[in-house]
Formats: C-alpha cells, sequence, structure tokens
C-alpha cells in the first residue's frame, strides 16, 4: 500500500511530465512565430522538427496570395446584415451570414454581438439585435 509521501512523489513526477510537455509545445510556438512568412511555396523555411503536434500549431493559417480577397471578419458581417435586415434574433444573424457560405454557429454570432454591444456598435431589445441610432451632429 502507497504511502502519502509516495503518493505525494508521484502526483509531482506527473505534473512535472505535463510541464515538459508544456514547455515542448511553448518553444514549438515560438520557433514558428519567428519564421518569416513565405513568399512562394518553393521558398519555404522548414520548421524546426516536432517532437509531438500541438492543435494550436495546427490551425494556423498560412498567409494568403497577393490577389486573394481577406475573408470579413465576423463582428462586420454581422454589422452588415444589421444594416440590410433591422433589427433581428441571433439566430436570423446566423442564418443570414451562412446563406452567404460562411460556417459559422449561434454561439459564435452570440459572442460577436455581445462584443459589439460593448463597443457600442450593437444594441439588444427584446432579444432582437439592431444597430446603434445614428449621432446627430
Amino acid at each position: 500500500m502507497d504511502t502519502s509521501i509516495e503518493r505525494i512523489r508521484a502526483k509531482i513526477s506527473e505534473l512535472e511530465a505535463k510541464v515538459a510537455d508544456l514547455r515542448i509545445a511553448e518553444r514549438e510556438l515560438q520557433a514558428l512565430e519567428r519564421l518569416p512568412a513565405p513568399k512562394t511555396r518553393k521558398t519555404r523555411v522548414a520548421a524546426a522538427p516536432k517532437a509531438k503536434p500541438t492543435p494550436k500549431a495546427k490551425a494556423k493559417r498560412g498567409p494568403k496570395a497577393k490577389g486573394e480577397p481577406r475573408s470579413q471578419t465576423i463582428g462586420a458581417a454581422i454589422t452588415e446584415v444589421l444594416d440590410k435586415h433591422g433589427s433581428v434574433s441571433a439566430a436570423e444573424i446566423a442564418e443570414h451570414i451562412k446563406a452567404s457560405g460562411r460556417d459559422i454557429t449561434n454561439r459564435t454570432v452570440s459572442f460577436a454581438l455581445q462584443a459589439l454591444k460593448k463597443r457600442g456598435l450593437a444594441k439588444n431589445t427584446d432579444g432582437k439585435w439592431s444597430p446603434p441610432k445614428a449621432r446627430s451632429k
């Protein structure tokens, strides 16, 4: 039977292993951030060999080509829907954005609406979101 001290030492060694894995992931992310952005696929600089791929490293996207347009931000898409359709619910906003070809969830729209509300770019009245009133000069 393990004593309390042995269990504590085992737990410490588990935590030290986790910290070591996190430090490796941190070094990999820092190495990726330091690499210059590649101009073309042929001149791409290879990253340092990885011990274990991290989910955040996989999620990063490469740079876009010069002629390719940048995608619209979620906040800009929501503002555009509010300007076109006036007062609508968050679910309807998500439907309009999905209809334009963007993959988005109701949760994402809700978080973006709350951020827009904090910035004064959207207001909520009885569950319907609308653009704020135009300021008079």
